[in-house]
Parts: structure tokens; sequence; C-alpha cells
């Protein structure tokens, strides 16, 4: 997917997880246990039983009591990827899949290169997670399966996400398009009211048309259509995820992938708009006008997205399929680094 000279870049980034970790197993993280690694942390006074050649002496001659130097112990965590590996990711000149191969790559690199465990998973198949550890040295066995990964058919996102188990404190990546009918702006409250303007039909208004084409995503329940439930209290899909993922101590990332087809629409005239998940078609006749209003509903929904997860104290970025990937990697993936 990418070669050796790229991969030895990443070797200065650590991904971020928010926090400290408290895995057993040894890593790079500093834990909120207490070690013997080089790294001072903090003083507490001598109890019988204590090491005592971690006293500080020169504590003793000032203050005329025994202290005991501490030492952050350094641990794993855990990175969480989750690969949205519907047929919709295989859309674009350079298509999503693709470019989502390449995010989870370059990702868990930073992970393995940095002891941590990866944990890799196909949305469709969450009960068959890729988990490795022990260093970069186990990147290859991660790399071919990636490799293996086949984009077909269609996937729940809400539901894939809350099958992830936990497994300790860490950071959870999930990796789609998002194109799902339950996050986009107003879908819970469609719900919650039943109003004579569904969110399909707002959709179809506001000209939220694409080519790879998902009209069954927006037809407000067809057979097979990938729409995620809404929780009890009508909060939208991604509201309902970032909070379960706080619970299980996860820190949120929103890695939207769109085609760079998506993202800049530029072709008019009377085109079949094709579902690539239930292959129904749409005829449509789009004009400048019809562009502009589905530019404006792709800035809404995204923006959407975004302050969701400012909101939670998540991740969030769109990631282009016609955007350099060292651009993406190095400049708008930044502040996903401990750097």
């Amino acid at each position: 997917m990418l070669d050796a000279k790229f991969y030895d870049s990443l070797r200065g980034l650590r991904l971020a997880v928010g926090h400290k970790s408290s895995m057993n197993l040894s890593g790079n993280r500093k834990s909120v246990q207490k070690g013997t690694s080089a790294e001072f942390s903090d003083f507490r006074e001598y109890l019988p039983g204590d090491d005592i050649r971690r006293i500080d002496w020169n504590a003793y001659g000032r203050l005329d009591r025994l202290y005991i130097k501490e030492y952050m112990e350094e641990k794993e965590a855990l990175i969480s990827i989750l690969i949205d590996t519907s047929s919709s990711m295989d859309y674009g000149t350079k298509k999503k899949s693709e470019l989502a191969r390449e995010l989870a790559a370059a990702l868990a690199y930073m992970g393995l290169n940095n002891m941590d465990r990866v944990a890799v998973y196909d949305m469709q198949r969450m009960h068959q997670p890729f988990v490795v550890r022990g260093g970069k040295k186990a990147f290859p066995r991660l790399a071919g399966w990636l490799e293996q990964c086949s984009f077909d058919g269609q996937v729940d996102i809400g539901e894939a996400v809350r099958k992830l188990p936990g497994r300790g404190q860490g950071a959870a990546i999930i990796i789609s398009d998002f194109l799902q009918e339950s996050f986009l702006p107003g879908a819970a409250q469609g719900k919650r009211t039943g109003g004579s303007q569904s969110v399909s039909r707002q959709r179809e208004q506001s000209g939220v048309l694409r080519g790879d084409d998902r009209q069954g995503k927006r037809s407000g329940g067809q057979p097979g259509s990938r729409q995620g439930k809404q929780s009890d209290f009508f909060q939208s899909e991604a509201a309902g995820l970032l909070r379960f993922l706080a619970y299980r101590r996860q820190r949120p990332v929103f890695l939207q992938v769109l085609a760079g087809e998506e993202l800049s629409v530029d072709f008019t005239g009377t085109r079949n708009l094709i579902d690539m998940e239930d292959k129904s078609t749409l005829r449509l006749t789009v004009d400048a006008a019809g562009l502009r209003a589905y530019e404006n509903a792709l800035n809404a929904f995204t923006a959407h997205l975004g302050k969701e997860c400012a909101g939670a104290g998540a991740f969030y970025a769109v990631c282009s399929t016609a955007r350099d990937f060292h651009q993406l990697i190095f400049k708008d993936l930044r502040l996903l680094y401990d750097i």
C-alpha cells in the first residue's frame, strides 16, 4: 500500500489516547500504576517493606523524614481501528476503500511502533478482529490482513461500533464515509416527530445526491437500507456512539473518508444514479442550482459531525481521496498525535 520510506517517516509520531493507560502489559505509555522506569513521578513517605534503595537521602537530610521516589511505569495502550467495508466505500477514481486501508495501515504502524496493542475490525465481522502486538515487526501481518479486506455488502455503523468489546483504555478510530441515514443532521428529530417531511425527503429536496450512488440510504426504509437505530432519547447516532465510546474509556476518532468526486461534483444533465449496495437506481437531472444545494447539504452534514465530536472531546476529520496522503497524515491529522 505504502512504501517503507513513508513508514520510516512515522517513527516520531505516537497516537494520543487522551489519558494514561492502566493496562498490564509493557509498552511506551505512562501508566497510573507506579513502577521503576526512568521517569520520576512523585514522592511519598517511606512505609515498612519499601525498597530502601528508593529512599531519597537528600530529602531525609533536609526534613529528617524518610521519603520514597516513585516513577511512572510504562504500559501499552489499546488502539482499535474499525473499518467500514460496505460497497459504498469501493467508489471513486481513487477508491475510498484504498484510502481507508492506507489510513488504517499508517495509524496501526504508529501504534505498533510505540509498543501499543492494535486491534483492526472489519465492521461486517466485528467478532473476528485482527489483533497484534509486539512492535513493528508484527506490521507485515497486519498489512497483509488489510490487503485481503473486501468492500461489499452493507454495514450498520452504529450496530457495529456497539459490538466493540471492552478490553481496556485506548483510542477507537472509526474509518467510514458515515453516509447513513441516522448520521444526518435532524435524523433523530425526524424519527421522533414522524412529520410529513421525512429526513429522506429533506435530503431529496436539498439535493444530497452522490455519484456512487445510494438513494436507498435516503429512501426512508426500503428493505436493506442502512438505517441506524435511534436512542430512546432521540439523540443523533453520532452522539450515541460518542457516549458509548466514552463509557468504554475510549478516545473517539471519526475519520470521514469521502471521494474527491463526492466533495466536488462537476457533472450536470440527466444521469442514472445507482446505489452500490442495494442496486436501486434514480434518474435525476442536475443543474447549477442542484449542485449548490448539494454542496450546502454536504457542508451541513460534515459540520454536524464535527460539532458532535467537538462537544464530546473527540477528534473528527474529513479525509478526501483527492488529498495528498502525506499532507493528510502530517498536517490534517496532526492533532491526533502526541508530539
